[in-house]
């Protein structure tokens, strides 16, 4: 048996073909709903990422003894369980919290991992002295460090100009290479694991050019875990540039897909494309997630799930 798991970060099950919306362009997760069950009560369990991780490791809620922190010891883990039992597991993956103090110890539970740098504020590439950051963004989007935070993901941005050298981009082509290298062998596991759509949401024009809109404000594509107090107009605007890294998340989708086909892999290959929880994009007056009660936007997600033996 072998099972490819396809998980994004901030997934918005309202946003998805599948579960309601018509507006979004999301070819690639529509070609889903022909093979998968589409799951209707997904709910999360531990919250945010690696509580998340924590439990899709141990299959126990994290939040009823501990916070954000590593895998313990006395932690049994999935893709390690599957190690010992002769499954190869491997990890593809540009969520950076898996390689810092508070993450680091879940990517070594696997056989082998592949790192993508570079998202949000992920201390990547160095620039000294000064550099011009919108003032809309630097003012509104105070993050883990504080204006560092803001002024290290403008710098990153600048190695991620062209569509392939996007940090999902570079995730989604290890992850294909794996599956290209191994297609003919058996027992193993591939997790392909991509920031995105996570804020900030940022995406090559391509995909913003598929949601046309007039908005002539400050730059803003990333909110703050606040209260909404911006316009509906801008509130608008940051929909569609998070439905613009949307439609990225499916193009590469597409390809895991399409290398499925080519390699005729339905026949004996699980697929799971899942994600740890939604976004609040401006409903019930928010932004984001985890300092306001838990509304459905956050916890309901999407799940689909291919499995060939039924």
């Amino acid at each position: 048996m072998r099972a490819i798991m396809v998980m994004f970060d901030s997934l918005n099950r309202r946003m998805l073909p599948g579960y309601g919306n018509t507006w979004t362009k999301m070819p690639n997760f529509s070609r889903l709903l022909e093979k998968t069950v589409t799951f209707r009560n997904s709910y999360v369990g531990s919250m945010p990422c690696m509580p998340a991780r924590r439990e899709l490791h141990t299959g126990r809620y994290n939040f009823l003894h501990a916070s954000w922190g590593p895998m313990e010891p006395f932690d049994d883990s999935m893709p390690e369980l599957l190690k010992t039992h002769g499954i190869h597991s491997h990890l593809a993956s540009d969520h950076y919290h898996y390689w810092e103090d508070g993450g680091c110890t879940y990517h070594t539970r696997y056989n082998t991992w592949e790192i993508s740098r570079g998202q949000e504020g992920e201390p990547w590439k160095g620039v000294v002295g000064e550099i011009d950051i919108p003032e809309s963004l630097n003012s509104r989007r105070q993050g883990n460090d504080g204006s560092p935070f803001v002024r290290q993901d403008w710098i990153n941005r600048q190695y991620m100009r062209k569509p392939e050298e996007f940090s999902q981009a570079k995730t989604f082509k290890k992850g294909m290479e794996f599956i290209s290298a191994n297609h003919h062998a058996d027992n193993w596991f591939l997790q392909i694991e991509t920031f995105d759509p996570h804020e900030p949401f940022y995406s090559p024009q391509q995909f913003k050019d598929l949601y046309p809109h007039d908005y002539r404000g400050p730059h803003f594509d990333w909110p703050s875990y606040s209260r909404v107090t911006e316009s509906e107009h801008t509130v608008e605007h940051v929909r569609y540039e998070y439905a613009a890294l949307l439609s990225m998340c499916d193009a590469h989708l597409g390809k895991v897909l399409d290398l499925m086909d080519a390699y005729d892999m339905w026949q004996d290959t699980m697929l799971i494309v899942n994600t740890d929880h939604g976004f609040l994009l401006g409903e019930h007056g928010w932004w984001a997630k985890c300092v306001m009660p838990f509304y459905n936007e956050v916890a309901h997600t999407p799940l689909f799930i291919w499995d060939p033996r039924c």
